[in-house]
This record gives structure tokens, sequence and C-alpha cells, in this order.
């Protein structure tokens, strides 16, 4: 192997150097310091820099975003921007935050937290997207670019292992991955194949029967084409396989265990088996009208799982359950971007055809010893047109105008979920119409086709102050999806609310109307960089997932509009290079959030009233805040060692609607150090994560059951009135509240050629 050069670039400078974003669509990529939008971006070399190894981390260096999972089956997001996010794992729940893969929309939540492999960037986009992206963007946007084929030939292999190191936990976690990319025909085709492959012997010790918990297998085969036949026209494509089979959720009851603590003791491990394919294809194609460009994206994604897990978190079979899951989707946008004079103007339109089929089974034998069987399948067909247009009202002033029209349609079947028979929403065996034999005169479902269609505008303006800073403002609004539950457990409690089902949709959309002032300059040397926004989010008709414990179906879950609300907040980030080997980077946000309206009783009293209003909104922490640095030692023929440190704060916030869940407020410091090797492109590593051996939940759902089983009269603390009590209705309450892992340590070599 060859020796290094002796000019090499820093990793100070390529956290410093140039980020661009795709996110505005505009010809040209642009730097994300001079968009007039609240985004943080990554490309390859800063996630290199600063060790990102999966999506989640990425939540721990970004004000108000967290980007972790659900909890409740292993890669299903359960992302929150700004406030705005969700708590519920099954598909017809539309998110609030939009993950976009090369740029196609993914259709639900599933395989969508996975470890950063083989990427070209990430942006993170905060506040309403809905101009450009569409629906299903109010709280934000996360764009995945995957790496493209590259004209010279480069390959690259990275192995890892990380473990452990308290005691009374289980095993390894190690990954291998390698790509390889180079021109297939000289100046035509350009390709790249990628493997990566994880397997984890699972973090938590099962106190039921001494076994790991939390093992998982995980394969991603991903290849990519590039062809250039004229110099105007570029054909992109891309097909990936991903395959994991893991455990079920890492349940632990706190009716049982204190919040500070990793125990677990269940006697279900549950599992996971998950399928997905996906590609797409985008077409570039240069034209002199405007000097723009037509880009038309293509993409495709097909979903099969299935899973079970231990919801009682016990080691009793009190409540067990299953799903089968089947998503199969298509997508295409057809875009132009161009200049006109003083204007750079983008229009497009968007189409979106999904079919999803969701099956859940419960087991609840202390209630009945018949199989709870149930769920829905839905099509979903969407059609957007948009536009915008940025013009140039001086040299420095530019006016920002942007429009979109939607248009929507759900035909769904929604079979109850309850005693009965057993049968498959899959497989259409789960009967719709008629009555259920196992209940006398209870309905076994519905079916309902609704439509919705709405316009959303943008208006703002962008003013540079100088040649390195800018302010901008605009108002936007933005749009989530109205729809169905695929989970009723309890049809009396639905059709009180919802007398005749076949009549409408269980829920309508959500709207936001936001305003946002922002900030962004970065210092004449390029030594710094400070970008602040201030926003205020105007929420209508909120869709909120209530889940209630219920003694006869263990969890309820009723999804309605249920409030208006106002979310006020406050961001700042920077980094700055106090030397040429030192950086700093912090970053702060704050939020107030209140309920200025309220249709419905979520806190569970049996009245709407001033107790309601005086909730908090679930998963708002009121400060997020942290700091971190990266220090650059030039060891000169023995090449240079890089250290990186992050600390992030997360305020204590609700996790359900009625407040009685909650979030452990967090402190997260991560670290790694890493030898530059003399040897080109060779790199080792050793990290921690979770240093401080934080206790993090995906959630905190309220269950029937869970202290008294166990001899213990478990509490509640309610943040609304800040009494730690049992749950109102049920005096030996436990939670579902699935763990993330604890202190890992971690050993990693990569080599890039």
């Amino acid at each position: 192997m060859n020796l290094v050069a002796p000019e090499r670039e820093s990793a100070i400078d390529r956290v410093l150097g140039t980020v661009t974003v795709t996110a505005t669509k505009k010809t040209n990529v642009e730097n994300v310091q001079d968009v007039p939008v609240a985004v943080t971006a990554f490309n390859s070399d800063t996630l290199d820099a600063l060790h990102v190894n999966d999506l989640g981390s990425l939540s721990y260096t970004t004000p108000n975003v967290n980007l972790t999972d659900v909890g409740t089956s292993k890669g299903v997001a359960n992302f929150s921007i700004r406030g705005l996010g969700i708590n519920s794992s099954i598909p017809s729940i539309d998110p609030t935050v939009g993950v976009f893969v090369d740029g196609v929309y993914l259709g639900v939540n599933a395989g969508v937290v996975l470890d950063l492999f083989d990427l070209d960037s990430v942006e993170i986009l905060r506040g309403p997207q809905g101009i450009l992206f569409g629906r299903n963007t109010t709280g934000g946007a996360v764009l995945i670019n995957t790496g493209n084929p590259t004209e010279d030939f480069h390959w690259s292999a990275r192995a890892a292992v990380e473990t452990p190191v308290d005691s009374g936990r289980g095993g390894p976690n190690s990954t291998i991955q390698g790509t390889v990319s180079g021109p297939l025909v000289e100046g035509k085709l350009n390709g790249k194949l990628g493997a990566y492959y994880n397997t984890d012997d699972g973090y938590f010790k099962n106190l039921y029967n001494g076994d790991n918990l939390g093992e998982s297998q995980t394969s991603i085969i991903r290849g990519a084409l590039e062809w250039t036949p004229t110099d105007r026209l570029t054909v992109l494509g891309k097909i990936e396989r991903f395959d994991s089979y893991a455990d079920g959720p890492n349940g632990q009851n706190r009716g049982v265990y204190g919040r500070d603590s990793f125990d677990i003791a269940i006697n279900n491990p549950g599992f996971l088996d998950s399928g997905i394919t996906t590609g797409s294809i985008r077409t570039d194609y240069d034209v002199d009208f405007g000097n723009g460009v037509i880009t038309n994206i293509f993409g495709y994604r097909k979903l099969e799982s299935t899973t079970s897990a231990d919801i009682d978190a016990l080691p009793l079979t009190l409540f067990h359950s299953g799903s089968e899951t089947e998503q199969e989707q298509y997508s295409n946008e057809l875009r132009y971007a161009g200049s006109f004079g003083k204007a750079e103007v983008t229009v497009g339109g968007f189409w979106f055809d999904q079919s999803v089929a969701y099956t859940e089974r419960r087991s609840l034998p202390t209630v009945t010893a018949a199989e709870f069987n149930g769920g829905g399948r839905q099509d979903h067909l969407v059609y957007g047109l948009f536009g915008q247009v940025d013009y140039a009202l001086t040299d420095r002033l530019t006016g920002i105008f942007g429009l979109r029209y939607g248009y929507e349609e759900k035909d769904a079947d929604v079979v109850y979920v309850r005693p009965r028979p057993h049968c498959s929403m899959v497989d259409e065996t789960c009967p719709v119409t008629g009555t259920n034999p196992y209940v006398p005169g209870e309905p076994n479902g519905f079916s309902n086709k609704d439509d919705w269609s709405n316009w959303s505008p943008k208006i703002g303006f962008q003013y540079e102050l100088d040649d390195t800073s800018q302010i901008y403002a605009h108002y936007t609004n933005g749009v989530r999806s109205g729809g169905y539950n695929f989970r009723i457990t309890d049809p009396a409690l639905f059709l009180s609310i919802f007398p005749d089902p076949n009549k409408k949709a269980a829920f309508d959309e959500e709207s936001v109307d936001s305003y946002e002032f922002g900030y962004k300059s970065q210092t004449e040397d390029g030594r710094g960089q400070f970008n602040a926004a201030v926003f205020l989010n105007d929420i209508s008709d909120m869709q909120r997932e209530l889940n209630l414990a219920s003694p006869s179906s263990g969890v309820s879950q009723v999804i309605l509009n249920t409030a208006d609300a106002q979310i006020l907040g406050l961001e700042a980030e920077g980094r700055y290079a106090l030397t040429d080997n030192f950086l700093v980077m912090a970053n702060i946000g704050l939020i107030n959030a209140e309920y200025t309206d309220v249709r419905y009783d979520i806190s569970s009293d049996g009245v709407v009233d001033g107790k309601d209003l005086a909730l908090d909104l679930p998963r708002v922490p009121e400060a997020t805040y942290g700091i971190g640095f990266v220090y650059d030692r030039d060891l000169g023929d023995n090449g240079s060692l890089v250290a990186r440190a992050n600390f992030q704060h997360r305020d204590k916030n609700a996790f359900t609607d009625n407040n009685w869940g909650w979030m452990n407020a967090s402190d997260q410091v991560d670290a790694n150090l890493t030898w530059n090797t003399p040897f080109d492109g060779l790199a080792v590593s050793i990290y921690g994560k979770n240093l401080l051996d934080e206790v993090v939940a995906g959630g905190d759902t309220q269950l029937p059951f869970g202290g008294s089983l166990a001899g213990f009269v478990p509490g509640g603390e309610n943040l609304a009135t800040g009494v730690n009590t049992p749950y109102a209705s049920s005096p030996a309450a436990g939670t579902f509240s699935p763990l993330a892992k604890g202190r890992l340590l971690g050993f990693e070599v990569t080599i890039k050629r």
C-alpha cells in the first residue's frame, strides 16, 4: 500500500467544508448555508468525520429532532420534529415526518431506522415541507441519498464490533460491509455494488431465562448503474434488497422495574421477519429552455413483515401480540427546474399508488381463550401538482412564492381486532361484513372510501445581509392525511363516536400553518457557522392516537382529531474552529407547546374541561441542547489522530396524550478516537455510545396489569398535575416500555481506496 501524500484534508476541514443539499429541487445542488430553509445536512465526509453510523444517532446532533424507532418493532420509525410526531406502529397511520430515499417517498414507517450504509448525504429539514414534498411532512422531512456510481474506480470496506461492558448484559454486535464502484463503459456507463451484514447477539439479558434478548441478523445488497448516453441525458437506476430477522421488542414493564434500570423479564422473546425490495430510476435531461433540467424519478417498494411481541413485558402470558404486514407502492415525480431572468422556477407533478394489508393478532388468555384477529386493507392514491418561484426583487432580496394542489383517495376494509376465528387481512380471509360468531350481534367491520383535496401555499423572502450571512422568513401550510384505524379493539366505543363508519373516514386531515424567521451566517475565513430560527406552528384538527389501558383488550387505541394546538420554538446550532485542529459544535432547541382548543376527553377522566387543556402535548420536550468537539492531530509520517465527543440533553416529556406515559430526561454522551494510519485509506477506531448508560425507552404505554402480579403497586407521574399515583382506572397498572441499548464500546476498521 502507498503512503499518504504530505498534504491531507483534516477532519476539521471536512466538517467545515461545503455541504450541498438537494432539498430545494433546483437545477444544481446548493450550499446548505445559502438555502432559506432550516436544514441540517451531512455529506459522506461529514458523516465519516463525526463517526455517524445510524440514523437514530443524528437525533443527538440536531435541535428539536428525534429520529428513533417506535420500539415495538425493529426499524419502524417514530420520528418527531419540532414537537410533531406519532406514537403508533400500524401502517395506516401516516407520519408527520416524511422520509425520502433517493427522492422516493416511503409510504409506511417500517424498515426506515437503519444503519447508514454507503450514503452520499442525509438532509434533515425542519418545519412543514408540503410545497415540494407533499403530504405527511408537517413536522419536516428526512432526505437520504445513497451512494452513486463513480467515474473512477473506488472500493471501501468496514468491519466493526461493539459490545456491552456492564455486567449482566448480552453479547457483541458485529458489522461488515463493502462497496466497489467504477466505470463499466468509459464515459458512458458506471456501476456500483454494495453489501452489508450485521449480526447482533442481543444487548439485554432476559431475567426470565438468562438468554440474550435483542438478537438480530440483517443483510443488505445494493446495486446502481448510471448511464450517460449523451451530454444532456443521465439515467441512474438503483435496486436494493433488505432482509432482517430479529427478536421482538425489548419490553420492560415499569410497574415492576424502575425507570433507571435495564432489567427485563419476558417469556416471549418474539421475532421480526422482514424483507424489503426497493428500486428507483432517475432520469435527468438538460434543456435549453431556461437553461433548465427535466427530472423524472420513478420509485418502487415492496415490504413483507411478520412479528411477535410480548406486550405485557412480564414473565407471564397475559398479553402477547403478533402482526402481518404487506405493502407495495409505486410513485413517480416529473419536474422541471430552470431560470428565467430574475426568476428561478420549479414546477412538477407527483403520483403515488400504494396498497397495504395489516393483520393484528392478540393473545389475552386471562380475558378469553380465543385469539384476537383483525386489521385492515387499504388502497391509497395520491396526485399532486406543485410550483415554486424564487424571484430576485433586488440584488440581495428574493421573494419566495409556492403553491401545491393535492388530491388523495383511500379505499379501506377494516375488521375489528376482536376474538374471532383465525384469519388474515393479508390473505383476505377476515370477514368485513356480517357479525362476529364469537360475540353475537357485534359487526365484523366495515368498508369505506373517502377522498380529500386542498391547496397549500408558501410565501416568504430571503435577504442577503452580506456575502456570508442572510435572514429569511416564510409562511407555509402543511397537511397530514386523514384515514382509518386498523387497530380497533373496542367496537362499542368506536361506534359511539362514529355511528356509521361506512359514510366517512375515521379521522380527518390535520393542517399546520407554520411561520418561521431564520438567520444563517458563516465567517469569511470559513472557520465558523451559525444558524438560528424562531418558529410558530398553528395546528388545526390535530390527529392523536389515544392509547388507553383496557381490561378487555390489553390496550385500546382510538384515533381522532382531538384538538387544536400551538407550538412556539427557538433553535440554534453552530460550529467554530478555535484552532486549525480543534472544532467545537453546539446546538439548542426550546419549545413551548399548548392546546388552544380540546374537543375530546384526552385526560380520560370522563369530561372535557380545563384539565384537558392543561395537559402537555406528547413527545414535546421543552429543551434539547448539546455540545461537542472534534480534535485532529497530525502525526506526520505516522498519519493522524482524530478525537470526537458529543453530549446531548433531552428534557422529560409526555408520551401518551393523557400524560400517564412519559419519557425520562436523557443525557447522551458519545465519543470516538480514530487513527488514520500512514497507509492510504486505512483507519482504525475505538468508540463509545451512551457512555453515561442512560435508560431510554421507545415508548411508555400504560397496561391494565403489571405491578400487583409481582407484589408491587406501581405508580405513574401525571405531568399535568405532578402527582405520582397509580393509573386511575387500574390501580395495578404497568407499562409497556421498549428499551434502547445502554453503554457500548466498539472497535472499527475501515479502508477506502
